[in-house]
């Protein structure tokens, strides 16, 4: 079951497209997304590089950069510790790209996923201590590490954070918040309290590119060399999930152009590898191709490899690891498949089913994929989630949320029970002893708020669009509000009471299913589905009944008429262009 709602904001929307020489259309689309302003529609309509904040607002960017600047003339050893998810892998290849194009003597750590967990710990501080290191920079974890850059800072250390996740704080008895800092030399994050960068949704990648663009200049680094990097920033932007809205827009914009026409050796072996070579490169290769191939290296291996790749000159050496990172990823895929499988089998035979907050333990599931399984489950139930599963000191898991439930704050009322945890509203992670699962599952479901309505999957639709208005041209002008992601979703926009005449299932796996749409005016559509399509199947036989179902396969006349949901987009084949309806749901 799903609640269907139509977007209607006013606005004067022809005075708004006379005013940017655009359809209506597109203008409701911006307002949508909430882009009324003449001057901020004009800048989403047109991203340039121009456009980018001064990097010199971020706190404490300047005086890390400064530092920096002088580690490289005396010679220093410097470190970097990244992350083992594509944000960090993609922001240690970014800083140290860039040092050593400074000069400096540089290089680099990820910690292992399951041996060392998330971010700097004192095993990898002592050693990089051993190994006569000066210097550690972060890149996309840090924030939090009070203890451990204390723990630097005593053996002499000096230590720059770059990060972009929420500033640490503890809380009294009455929920009052002091946001701490650690004794960390330069903590560079926009979301400090006191930082005046305008823009807070960056990610680990996108901070680091603002040092970079710092760094370059006090370094007198060709400006070439920096937008180089912006194919590698657009990944890590996208595949972190972040709002590509205002500068991440830009960055992934400009970066998809060059990514497109990279000259990076592990990129275009990562492409070959993938199938995906010579074909264009969107939001969705780099989220869902690319991406988890470097996300399956930390998930499954080291993330290391993931970072060789991207460094590697030889090409041979770069089609071995690209051809591994491709095989973890499909390893990771069947992982995945099974592991869902096992946990929608627990909650539908077991009374978690009936809970508003799922808390599903699992034994053999690996740690690394209990993220993707909760939000797998949490899409196929529309029920925030929580995967668990054995860890060294008793299990651990990772959370994910739907709207209106703010994960983080609602741990935050188990935090007696848990002895590790962290997130924001949509996503966590967490640790916690196995004897008291029971004891948090109760808690989450007695004190949530949640009532059924919420737990009612809603889709917000753009417009409604009849068939007489979907043209090759207003396809081809969708395409200027690309690139699609969190923040800036593909259009979405609604028929009523369309007759469906005729249909076909086609694909080597037989997972595509194609229909022919006829409006009340006599517009003939064609639309194709990539959903489940037996559970498509059951829906017309449980309305119409099987002989219908069997008429509309064999495109003859048929009562079926539905309601659709769906994209706009435009189909490719032999040179030639069409425009197509991409099914998304129905009813």
């Amino acid at each position: 079951m799903q609640k269907w709602m139509l977007k209607n904001i006013k606005v004067d929307y022809k005075q708004m497209s006379k005013e940017l020489q655009i359809s209506e259309i597109l203008c409701k689309i911006m307002v949508n997304r909430g882009i009324v302003e003449k001057e901020v529609a004009y800048d989403f309509l047109n991203p340039n590089l121009n456009k980018l904040h001064n990097p010199l607002l971020m706190k404490d960017l300047n005086n890390g950069v400064k530092v920096i600047k002088q580690k490289i003339s005396e010679d220093k050893k410097i470190r970097i510790i990244g992350d083992y998810d594509v944000d960090g892998v993609i922001s240690t290849y970014l800083l140290y790209t860039a040092l050593s194009n400074c000069g400096a003597i540089v290089d680099y750590e990820i910690p292992h996923r399951v041996e060392d967990g998330y971010g700097i710990n004192n095993s990898i501080i002592d050693t990089a201590h051993q190994d006569g290191i000066d210097t550690i920079i972060t890149c996309d974890n840090g924030i939090s590490a009070i203890e451990q850059i204390k723990h630097a800072k005593e053996l002499g250390l000096t230590v720059i954070v770059t990060d972009h996740h929420d500033v640490p704080f503890i809380e009294d008895e009455e929920g009052n918040r002091t946001y701490i800092r650690s004794e960390a030399d330069a903590i560079i994050n926009h979301k400090q309290l006191d930082c005046q960068y305008p823009f807070k949704h960056l990610c680990g990648g996108g901070v680091v590119y603002k040092f970079i663009q710092v760094l370059y200049a006090e370094m007198g680094i060709k400006q070439e060399l920096l937008e180089e990097l912006l194919q590698f920033v657009a990944i890590a932007t996208v595949c972190d999930v972040v709002d590509l809205v205002d500068e991440n827009r830009v960055l992934v914009k400009k970066g998809l152009e060059l990514i497109n026409y990279t000259n990076n050796i592990g990129l275009k072996a990562l492409m070959k590898a993938t199938g995906i070579e010579g074909k264009p490169i969107s939001t969705y290769t780099l989220g869902f191709v690319i991406g988890p191939c470097i996300n399956a290296t930390g998930r499954l291996d080291y993330a290391k490899k993931g970072l060789e790749l991207l460094l590697s000159n030889n090409v041979d050496e770069a089609d071995a690891l690209a051809n591994e990172l491709h095989q973890l990823n499909e390893e990771r895929k069947q992982m995945t498949i099974e592991g869902v499988e096992q946990i929608i089998k627990n909650i539908e035979s077991t009374c978690a089913g009936k809970d508003k907050v799922f808390v599903v333990y699992k034994s053999g599931i690996h740690e690394s994929i209990a993220g993707i399984i909760a939000g797998r489950i949490k899409d196929k139930y529309h029920v925030p989630t929580i995967i668990l599963t054995d860890a060294e000191d008793g299990v651990k898991g990772s959370a994910r949320s739907i709207e209106g439930y703010n994960m983080f704050e609602e741990l935050l009322k188990c935090k007696d029970l848990l002895t590790k945890f962290g997130g924001h509203p949509m996503a966590a992670g967490l640790s916690l002893l196995s004897e008291n699962i029971e004891s948090m599952r109760e808690r989450l479901n007695q004190l949530t708020t949640l009532t059924e309505e919420d737990l009612i999957p809603k889709i917000y639709i753009d417009a409604q669009l009849p068939l007489e208005m979907i043209t090759l041209e207003l396809a081809e002008k969708l395409q200027e509000l690309e690139p699609f992601g969190k923040g800036n979703s593909k259009p979405l926009f609604a028929e009523k009471e369309l007759k469906v005449t005729s249909a076909s299932v086609l694909g080597v796996n037989k997972n595509v299913l194609k229909l022919k749409l006829l409006s009340k005016k006599g517009k003939v559509m064609e639309a194709v589905y990539f959903g489940n399509i037996p559970e498509f199947e059951k829906l017309i036989i449980n309305k119409f009944g099987q002989l219908e179902v069997d008429k509309l396969y064999k495109g003859k006349g048929n009562e079926i008429v539905l309601d659709f949901i769906y994209t706009v987009g435009i189909n490719e084949y032999r040179g030639n262009k069409s425009v197509q309806m991409i099914i998304q749901s129905y009813r």
